[in-house]
């Protein structure tokens, strides 16, 4: 039985992981002003990518914050921020790279590659930063 010992905080971190992931997918959807799942259905390559890079960037961080929260509130406070940190990001690329969802629709990898290295490197700084 002690193998399973930690099976029931598994459940409850990893289930609030999935909510916040679910969460943070229709978030970045809203703030981006394009539907990603319609452009990676379409198989615009771009889109994917950027939202790909951008996903891993906001996991990087929930994963910190699950090690170190005290509690399921703690890891769910921290992953509210992580949205917010990737949510900045996409709006500080955009005034680097003008009309930037639109270049990301039109399957410019150029523009996505940029805003999934920004994101990336952010959800980096963002989950060392979580102590």
């Amino acid at each position: 039985m002690t193998a399973i010992a930690g099976l029931e905080n598994f459940l409850v971190y990893f289930g609030t992981a999935l909510g916040l992931v679910a969460l943070y997918l229709v978030v970045y959807t809203l703030a981006t002003s394009r539907n990603e799942f319609a452009l990676i259905r379409q198989n615009v390559l771009s889109a994917s990518l950027a939202s790909g890079l951008s996903l891993v960037g906001f996991a990087l961080p929930l994963s910190s914050a699950i090690v170190y929260a005290e509690s399921v509130y703690d890891a769910v406070v921290w992953g509210i921020v992580a949205i917010g940190v990737q949510i900045l990001v996409y709006w500080l690329v955009r005034l680097v790279v003008p009309q930037l969802s639109l270049r990301i629709s039109a399957g410019e990898m150029s523009a996505a590659l940029f805003l999934g290295a920004a994101s990336l490197a952010a959800g980096i700084i963002n989950a060392a930063a979580m102590r």
